[in-house]
């Protein structure tokens, strides 16, 4: 009897070492498991990191891009828009008196930029210069016109014309512009070209 006690007790014993020793190694196994995923979550970490600031450094060379591309389309306006659109206006029989830069104008909760206004005592012509011509760019001028009168009232007994100008004119954004009535000015070589031919008729506002 005692030596069953014994046996049983010997067998109880081992049954909880072994139980024991897997409880342990599983621990071990998880605890590595563990260890294994907060090494990878912190090389992802540090990957994120990298790549936010990866992003950020792009970002601030796109910032330094934009300025540039400000400045270098302030230089196309002045330089090569402005003298040009003088003597392309002229000859299409539009007397040129004024020419200025850069028009803001608010009033009433309303809101225009305009790029170049040329100016005579009857007609006015508002030209929106861009680096490279869209649709977009072509809509939203078409919407800056329906508020010229609104928002320079100065001008309200004349006609109203619009213009677009640009470094670079997709085919399918000037016949656009064009078809709207507009006046489409391209750059070429180191001038400007007007791409509406005799026939055209500029629309009024």
């Amino acid at each position: 009897m005692g030596d069953a006690i014994t046996l049983d007790a010997l067998s109880f014993f081992k049954e909880v070492r072994d139980l024991y020793k897997e409880t342990d190694r599983r621990i071990k196994e998880m605890s590595q498991e563990t260890d294994r995923k907060f090494q990878e979550t912190d090389k992802k970490f540090q990957e994120t990191d990298k790549k936010f600031q990866d992003t950020d450094k792009k970002f601030k060379e796109t910032d330094i891009l934009i300025g540039r591309l400000g400045n270098r389309l302030g230089d196309f306006v002045e330089g090569m828009v402005k003298p040009s659109a003088v003597k392309i206006f002229k000859e299409r029989g539009i007397k040129v008196h004024q020419v200025s830069r850069d028009i803001n104008a608010e009033r009433d909760g309303g809101r225009i930029q305009i790029d170049l206004l040329v100016v005579n005592d009857v007609e006015l012509v508002a030209v929106e210069c861009k680096s490279s011509l869209s649709i977009d760019d072509v809509n939203e001028h078409l919407e800056r016109l329906t508020k010229v009168k609104i928002l320079l009232p100065q001008y309200g007994d004349m006609k109203v014309m619009g213009a677009v100008a640009a470094m670079v004119i997709p085919e399918n954004v000037g016949k656009y512009a064009y078809k709207k009535g507009l006046f489409v000015l391209c750059q070429k070589g180191d001038t400007m070209v007007i791409l509406n031919d005799d026939k055209f008729k500029p629309a009024l506002w």
